[in-house]
């Protein structure tokens, strides 16, 4: 999985043109993905001011307004990519136009948790 992080500082700082362009980066690295067959699925998260972090606390829910972290950035978005291994994972990465803005993460999707035998 390749995360996009983003902060409010650094979008504001981005022109008409600049943030045009992201869009359009993501849209021609999306297409290349699907006709290379490594796309397994892509979004943009909405803006952090909509997020909701769910606490639940000896059986109580708690809720409260944006992201959970105390550091300026935010989740933006994400793909899910089909790689060999983590060199293409990282390859694939970089040409994520917002990694030249603010930072990606390549996080590998782990495989089910092994429970204890019962």
């Amino acid at each position: 999985m390749l995360l996009i992080y983003s902060n409010a500082e650094s979008w504001a700082g981005l022109s008409t043109a600049q943030r045009i362009e992201l869009g359009r980066g993501h849209a021609e690295l999306n297409k290349s993905l699907i006709a290379a067959g490594k796309h397994v699925a892509s979004a943009g998260l909405s803006d952090e001011i909509n997020t909701k972090t769910v606490r639940v606390r000896d059986g109580l829910v708690s809720t409260t307004d944006g992201p959970f972290s105390e550091s300026k950035e935010h989740l933006a978005g994400f793909y899910v990519v089909d790689c060999a291994d983590i060199d293409e994972a990282i390859e694939i990465c970089a040409r994520i136009p917002d990694a030249a803005v603010n930072f990606c993460e390549v996080r590998p999707i782990g495989d089910e948790p092994q429970l204890p035998p019962e």
